[in-house]
């Protein structure tokens, strides 16, 4: 059994992997993009707003209210390296492009 101090030290040595995600509506097709400095966690952070009601967006709450977890379809569109991460207005006009390209709102 490992103990507490090697979890941990094995949870800060990780490889984090940034990127920008889509979700979808299944009912009416609708999307929204947006990014994470840490895409193996942000699907459950998601998950955890939406559960309780109190998402920023409210039309990605609305499809999450109307349809629940098995109504949106969560998937990663692009992946970053730690040395390649866009930030500040690369990052804004990397959002927008695939904003654009989706037909997405912000997530």
């Amino acid at each position: 059994m490992i103990d507490r101090k090697e979890a941990i030290a094995a949870y800060r040595k990780r490889e984090v992997v940034s990127g920008i995600y889509a979700l979808q509506c299944r009912a009416t097709g609708q999307r929204w993009v947006g990014y994470s400095p840490d895409m193996s966690t942000v699907q459950n952070r998601l998950w955890f707003t939406l559960r309780l009601g109190n998402h920023p967006s409210k039309d990605l709450q609305a499809a999450w209210n109307g349809s629940g977890a098995d109504g949106l379809l969560f998937e990663t569109i692009e992946r970053f390296e730690a040395d390649e991460a866009p930030a500040g207005a690369a990052l804004q006009a990397c959002l927008a492009r695939w904003r654009g390209k989706l037909n997405a709102l912000p997530a």
